[in-house]
């Protein structure tokens, strides 16, 4: 379980100090580069509810099983890739690849749950949040250290041992289906899948990724498409007698709502300065990727040892609110930074978002697991990824339009004040969420 649900993250982190290499490598500037963070997410935010819901109808062992082989594939075409195109492909496959390991865990948790028939499921959430917070973290100091030992290329070949340790593991231990009492017919599967759902799902969201990635009124069509296609997905799954979404269940549940919207805001932060902040120390501060790395290190000690302490303890709101702090006085700090701040500054503005890199997520994930419907464990984990790599996306923009081609410290401070501003929004969505305090009350039976 947290083997699978760390391949996305380490994925996600990894590539941030690698931006720059492959750019001098192919000849690629910070705006085409930028399509390796993009593409992972594009791939994963709609892979991630279509597994989601493959595994709440199926069992996660298949699932979790072929979609971690495809992560060894593409760890190997990403290894050999000739061009930046080939590159962004092998992205793309990692991305569907990494899509069943953190919905399967939280499947397999609520299983667990209810077949011991404890309302907690012991440390488990506390340490998968720990473990994709750790590896979250510590992925661009990973990815220094295998570009300095065998540049670039490296951080993709490290998934092809990651896959088949995960597919190992996973034909070992995971629980293989019960099996059913009559043969299902291949019509009941297909009216299960709803598949016309996924089709409309997948056309909202990807005409409304490719226009955060690309910012601009030549595109204008693409949130007309996402217009449409969202309204005949609404009508589709109103109607549908199993729904890939069930948004009668979902537009009645405000505090899930709630917290699918926080997730986006975090995460605008948590990316921005995951690829901004470490593109800028390269190429504004002239750190090399290995020191680029090191820099994460106080962010890395720190959100373990918050996650740690905080895990265990009841209630989200508390850690809500204190990471919206940490956000907003860590974006502060970066609007002071320059070419000749100090080195221990930058190290500082690391440790402040620490607490918010331990808090936060760890929140957000118990809060699904309080408020989601319990036959529908896995899909609403997955809209959460989904939610989170809309703010992502988000982020990835605002990094290229903050930047340009080069990261220079005027781009940096350009993207720390629109950072600030989407941690104030995300302090404001907590203190007037009420719903937090029964998430509270009730999250006092799980360990988080």
């Amino acid at each position: 379980m947290l083997l699978g649900s760390v391949l996305n993250p380490v994925n996600s982190t990894i590539i941030s100090v690698a931006l720059v290499p492959i750019g001098r490598a192919l000849g690629a500037p910070a705006a085409q580069t930028a399509w390796l963070v993009s593409a992972l997410y594009l791939a994963t935010a709609l892979g991630q509810p279509v597994v989601g819901r493959l595994i709440d109808l199926f069992g996660p062992r298949r699932l979790f099983l072929l979609s971690t082989s495809l992560v060894g594939v593409a760890g190997v075409v990403g290894t050999l890739a000739p061009d930046l195109g080939v590159l962004i492909a092998a992205r793309v496959l990692l991305g569907l690849g990494t899509c069943a390991g953190y919905p399967a865990a939280m499947a397999l948790v609520r299983s667990e749950a209810e077949r011991t028939g404890r309302d907690s499921p012991g440390g488990v959430l506390t340490a998968l949040a720990v473990a994709n917070q750790t590896v979250a973290v510590i992925g661009p100091l990973l990815g220094g250290l295998l570009i300095a030992a065998g540049g670039w290329r490296a951080t993709f070949a490290l998934n092809v041992p990651l896959a088949v340790a995960a597919v190992l593991l996973g034909l070992w231990r995971l629980p293989k289906p019960a099996p059913a009492s009559t043969p299902a017919r291949r019509g009941d599967l297909v009216a299960r899948l709803d598949l016309p759902g996924m089709g409309l799902f997948a056309a909202t969201l990807v005409s409304l990724l490719l226009f955060l990635m690309d910012l601009h009124p030549r595109f204008w069509y693409l949130p007309v498409i996402t217009a449409v296609a969202a309204a005949a997905f609404t009508v589709r799954e109103l109607r549908a007698a199993t729904p890939f979404i069930d948004l009668r269940v979902l537009g009645g549940n405000t505090p899930l709502l709630a917290t699918y919207g926080r997730a986006l805001v975090a995460y605008v932060v948590s990316y921005a300065f995951l690829y901004g902040f470490t593109q800028w120390t390269e190429e504004g501060y002239g750190l090399t990727p290995f020191h680029a790395g090191l820099v994460q290190i106080p962010m890395f000690l720190l959100a373990i040892g918050v996650s740690l302490f905080s895990g265990r303890r009841p209630g989200v709101r508390g850690k809500l609110l204190v990471g919206a702090v940490g956000q907003i006085v860590a974006c502060a700090v970066m609007l002071t930074l320059g070419g000749t701040s100090p080195l221990w500054l930058l190290l500082l503005v690391a440790l402040v978002f620490g607490v918010p890199q331990g808090l936060n997520s760890l929140a957000l994930q118990n809060s699904v697991y309080v408020q989601a419907d319990p036959g529908r464990t896995a899909s609403s984990a997955g809209l959460l990824r989904t939610f989170a790599y809309l703010g992502s996306m988000v982020a990835s923009s605002a990094t290229a339009g903050s930047f340009g081609p080069r990261a220079d410290t005027a781009g940096m401070h350009h993207l720390a004040w629109l950072m600030l501003g989407a941690g104030v929004l995300f302090a404001l969505l907590t203190c007037c969420d009420r719903s937090l305090g029964r998430a509270t009350t009730t999250a006092g039976t799980t360990p988080a």
